[in-house]
Order: structure tokens, then C-alpha cells, then sequence
């Protein structure tokens, strides 16, 4: 999901993937001068054969649409895995289960308390000046309507925030409808975040915002919201871009528009869930160890393939990999499936509390944002941190997959380490459509393709193998 804007750290808590998919004003491709001695160049380059092993093992050889076929079985077994439910703890138990089949050295699965949010039932329908049914999806965190009833309001539509605050005098005792334009993810889901707690400042009884996307289908999009502490906590929701659009044009041409909205979410006591952690240990440096990752828990609507079952098992299957090719790194190869990360990147700031010894990481790796074709890494670190990650990427050339992006953001949870010296890398893919299928009923397996999903993996892989093998660390700083 992500190249990124660059948000405010701290927003990424109280929306954990605001900061994804969007381009950076301060990404660009490694343009700095790179010196790497001699030596580490031919080093580097010696591995050659090992990576086009990597390659023709996943692209074309006996491990060919295997991780595919892992993550069709997860998803078509368990569906979607929202933080809370007993269908998460049901697929890590599976995933648990499934990876001691593969003699890698650790499995073992880490306590992380998570929310707990149940949409239940709800709907949105226009009454005037025309009755039709609006599809929509509450927000994650939402308040409920008052049932059976539901709210019956006048609705006002408004474009950004500034209109909001100019026509303050008429929002009171109305559901406002945000009809934001698209900007970029980045910029576009602060409407998701903060319109519950902006309208209910000026008297409105509920939100109904735009789905965070570009394109759309009638489909709408969810996502998490946050709630200020000083405000009235009102429902919100998100409806289609096609409806939010046929409102403005309601309201511009002055047509009186009301709206039922019933809503019967619940916000329960937090549950226990669990990171899931595998790894290829280290035969020289054990406990200095490069992390793969990507997160388990997913929307309660679609299947999570995308976000984030192909990235989470891209990194599952890593070590799985290198251990079936027999390859044992100097350093560990340590694969880390996230629990927490849509209600706000909490498991992976339990696993840093778990965890405090940054100088341990010697390359944190997260793919969050699809697994599209591949061009290569997304990275921040060192100068001779990206140069020698840029000089492994030549390896990488037969799939086409040697770019190196700079980025000052990288990942969603990763960014946990944003403020530390770990130097920090992502997938880079082709993923302008990762908002078409983003938090909706189109994020199933259709979404992924197998023969790309393997060039993934084999990036992936490849990456992670070299760099925790070298015979000297990736600098940090």
C-alpha cells in the first residue's frame, strides 16, 4: 500500500495506514554518489548464483505458485480476520500450526492486546428527495445509532473542512456528509480520521464521508476513525464515491435531503491476540537477525488478501524458503506476521517493547503495500546502508526488480522504528490499483496473481538473505 506522504508519526497511531500508498514529495530514486569499496562489490556480486537460484526455485522451479496456493488456503478457510475476533485467533492458531510443519528453528507466537470492535447491522438510506438504499461501511471505533429507530436527519454535503466551518450556523442536528475530493491517500484520509469529531463540534448527529479511494465500483471502503477526547462521540460511516458525489449535486442544486442511518456497533473489552514469529537462525551472529514482515489481521469485509495476506506471507514463506533450499545465513532471518496493525500498528509496539534492542535489527522489511508486480525496495538508512542494498538489487535484474527508492517514510509498522537507526525497507511494486480493492468486499484472491506473487517472494527472499549473510552489517544511522 504504500509509497508515502509523509504524515505526522503520531497520526499514523490513530490511523495506521494514513501514511500509505501515496507518493512522496521527498521520495526519489538513489541518486547519491555510492562508493562502496572494491571488495564489498565483487562480495556482494558473488552471490549471483545463489539469487538466480532463489529466483528459478520460486519463478519457475518446484516452490512455483506455492506461496500463492498458501495464501488462497488461508484466506479461503478463514476469510477476513478483523482484531477482536475468534476467526483471527482461529488463523494464527493455523498459521502456528502450519509453519512447524516446515522444521525452521523458532516458531513461537508473542501477546499483544488488541480492541475490540464488532460492526453488527447497519444501513444507510436516502429517504428524500428520492428513496434508494446507500451502500456504506461503519467505521472502525464507531458509536452506534440509536435502535431500532436509527437517526433520521437533514443531511448538509460539504467538500473539505473549510466549507464544513463556513457553513457551521446550519450543521446542527444534521448528518453531515463529507464529499472530499481525492487527492491522495495521505492527504484524502484525514476526512476518514477526524469528521465524527470535527462535525460533532458543531451539533451534527453523524458522518457519512467519502471512501477514501480513486476509482470505485459502488463499493465503499472502512477504515478506522479516532475520536477526540473533548467531543460528543457521534456515529460515522463511509459510503460510495458514486453517492457521495449524487448528494453534492443535491445539495448545490438546494434539493432538501434526508437520510436514515442505523448503525448497531459495539466497542467491547480489548482481547488478547498474538504476533507469530518464524526464523531461519543465524549460524554465526544469531542474534543479530534481518525482519521480514507483514500483518495478519485484516477489515471485516473481503478476505484480506491484499491487505496485507500477500505480504504477510511473502515474509512467512522467506524463511520457509531458505530453509528448503538449505540456505542458513550468517545472521537470522526472522519472519514476523503482525497482529494490531489496522486499529493502529499495536503489535508492532508490542514486539518493540518485547524487543528494546534496536541494534539486533539489522534490517527491518515490510511489505504493506501490495504484492504487485515487483520493482524493487522502498528504503531509508545510510548512504553505503542504500548503496550496498542498491548493488544487491542488481542481482535482481532477470525479474526486473533493481529499482531502489528514497524515503524518508517506509512501512506502516516498521515505522515504529522511524525515530531509531535501524535502517528501514519496503516492497516496491506496481500498485496503482491498491486502492481500488483497499478495506472493501474486492480484496480477495482475485486481487493476486500467483506468477507475481512468486517474483515477490523471490525479491524478498533474495534481499533478506544477502543482507543478513554478508560478512559486514548494513551501517545503521
Amino acid at each position: 500500500m504504500k509509497t508515502c506522504a509523509l504524515v505526522a508519526f503520531f497520526a499514523l497511531v490513530s490511523s495506521p495506514d494514513s501514511a500509505r500508498g501515496v507518493s512522496l514529495p521527498n521520495v526519489s530514486e538513489n541518486t547519491e554518489s555510492c562508493s562502496l569499496p572494491d571488495d564489498l562489490i565483487k562480495e556482494i556480486q558473488s552471490y549471483k548464483t545463489t539469487v538466480n537460484r532463489i529466483i528459478n526455485s520460486v519463478v519457475n522451479g518446484s516452490f512455483s505458485g506455492e506461496v500463492w496456493n498458501e495464501l488462497a488456503n488461508f484466506t479461503d478457510k478463514f476469510g477476513s480476520r478483523i482484531v477482536g475476533s475468534e476467526n483471527l485467533e482461529n488463523s494464527i492458531d493455523f498459521m502456528l500450526e502450519r509453519s512447524k510443519k516446515f522444521n525452521l528453528d523458532k516458531v513461537h507466537t508473542e501477546p499483544v492486546t488488541v480492541p475490540h470492535w464488532i460492526r453488527g447491522d447497519e444501513s444507510a438510506t436516502l429517504l428524500l428527495p428520492r428513496v434508494k438504499k446507500l451502500n456504506m461501511l461503519g467505521l472502525g471505533g464507531s458509536v452506534a445509532t440509536p435502535l431500532p429507530e436509527g437517526i433520521t436527519a437533514q443531511v448538509i454535503v460539504v467538500e473539505d473542512f473549510d466549507e464544513l466551518n463556513a457553513r457551521a450556523a446550519e450543521v446542527k442536528g444534521k448528518i453531515v456528509v463529507f464529499a472530499e475530493k481525492w487527492v491522495s491517500y495521505g492527504v484524502t484520509v484525514q476526512y476518514r480520521s477526524k469528521a465524527a469529531s470535527v462535525a460533532a463540534k458543531l451539533g451534527a448527529v453523524a458522518t457519512l464521508v467519502r471512501s477514501v479511494a480513486p476509482f470505485s465500483l459502488n463499493t465503499p471502503h472502512t477504515g478506522w476513525q479516532s475520536y477526540a477526547s473533548d467531543v460528543n462521540r457521534i456515529p460515522t460511516a463511509c459510503i460510495t464515491i458514486e453517492d457521495a458525489k449524487m448528494l453534492l449535486r443535491m445539495d448545490r442544486r438546494g434539493e432538501r435531503i434526508v437520510i436514515n442511518l442505523k448503525m448497531s456497533a459495539k466497542l467491547l473489552d480489548p482481547k488478547v491476540s498474538r504476533n507469530t514469529v518464524v526464523e531461519v537462525t543465524g549460524h554465526t551472529r544469531p542474534d543479530l537477525y534481518v525482519l521480514v514482515s507483514g500483518h495478519l489481521d485484516s477489515w471485516d469485509v473481503g478476505n484480506g488478501a491484499m491487505d496485507d495476506g500477500g505480504g504477510a506471507f511473502i515474509s512467512w514463506y522467506t524463511p520457509v524458503l531458505l530453509k528448503k533450499l538449505g540456505l542458513t545465513p550468517r545472521r537470522t532471518v526472522r519472519a514476523v506476521m503482525w497482529t494490531g496493525e489496522e486499529p493502529g500498528l499495536i503489535g508492532a509496539f508490542a514486539f518493540q517493547k518485547a524487543h528494546p534492542n534496536d541494534n539486533e535489527i539489522v534490517l527491518a522489511m515490510e511489505s504493506d503495500e501490495g504484492t504487485f508486480n515487483p520493482t524493487g525496495i522502498s528504503m531509508r538508512g545510510t548512504n553505503k546502508a542504500t548503496c550496498m542494498v542498491q548493488e544487491i538489487l542488481k542481482l535482481l535484474e532477470p525479474i526486473n526488480a533493481s529499482k531502489l527508492t528514497l524515503s524518508d517514510d517506509v512501512g506502516s509498522d516498521i515505522m515504529v522504528w522511524s525515530n531509531s537507526k535501524v535502517p528501514l525497507a519496503a516492497l516496491s511494486n506496481d500498485n496503482e490499483r491498491y486502492f481500488w480493492y483497499h478495506h472493501t468486499d474486492a480484496d480477495t484472491m482475485e486481487a493476486e496473481d500467483p506468477d507475481v506473487l512468486d517474483r515477490c517472494l523471490a525479491v524478498w527472499a533474495a534481499v533478506s538473505y544477502v543482507v543478513a549473510d554478508l560478512s559486514v552489517r548494513l551501517p545503521v544511522g
